[in-house]
């Protein structure tokens, strides 16, 4: 890799940070992607030739630690990593206060329920299996449909029915279920306006928006409340 030819601090930092998809990388470590398919699947667009030529560079450069587990190979923030995290925190909390605008190609469902994945709030949600379907109004027939189970073991997010019974359905078009993860919308709002359905028994559809929740950027104050 080039570097910028500057002695200037910033400009070392970023001659490792700033290849694409890098930060992206270093944002998954902290949310609780450990392997290298949970790493992929909170970046889908990117290659796994590519994830995989990242995590030896940030190895390399002391930022990311690659452990052995049995079979498994983890990876694991170093100490250096650990100081990027309330600079990814920054860099979100700026993204949604100054950069609102959502544009089509924004809008993934895996991206946006891996997300949500995990950040449900395990405490409030019943002991054993809890199954929640989302249906896509708006998205093509093959990714429509899609489940999140919720077990004590942990939260798996699946494109294809996994045969046990739903507790509930949430029925939306992709946009505004962003909104209301992101903040830009809140769950009353959304469900009172009719962008946002839960569907199931009476416990359930009050119990999913807890379950479910919002992104913990979600607080941040947007340009116009900043600006008052």
């Amino acid at each position: 890799m080039s570097g910028y030819g500057q002695f200037c601090p910033v400009s070392k930092a970023m001659e490792l940070l700033d290849e694409r998809w890098t930060m992206l990388v270093v944002r998954e470590l902290p949310l609780g992607s450990r392997h290298f398919n949970e790493l992929r699947r909170g970046v889908p667009r990117m290659s796994p030739a590519l994830l995989s030529k990242r995590l030896r560079a940030l190895t390399r450069a002391g930022v990311v630690e690659r452990r052995d587990d049995g079979p498994r190979v983890t990876y694991a923030l170093t100490k250096a990593g650990e100081e990027l995290r309330p600079i990814v925190e920054a860099l979100g909390a700026w993204g949604i206060r100054w950069i609102p605008e959502l544009g089509e190609e924004d809008l993934d469902p895996h991206v946006l329920l891996w997300d949500m994945r995990r950040n449900v709030d395990l405490p409030v949600v019943p002991e054993g299996r809890a199954v929640v379907r989302f249906h896509f109004s708006d998205r093509r027939v093959a990714a429509r449909e899609w489940w999140m189970l919720i077990t004590p073991e942990g939260i798996d997010l699946c494109d294809f029915d996994p045969g046990h019974p739903e507790q509930a359905c949430v029925e939306t078009d992709l946009r505004s279920l962003a909104m209301v993860w992101r903040g830009d919308l809140g769950w009353t709002e959304a469900l009172r306006s009719g962008r946002v359905e839960v569907l199931g028994p009476g416990w359930a559809r009050r119990a999913v928006p807890r379950w479910l929740g919002q992104s913990p950027l979600a607080g941040v104050p947007r340009v116009a409340a900043a600006a008052t």
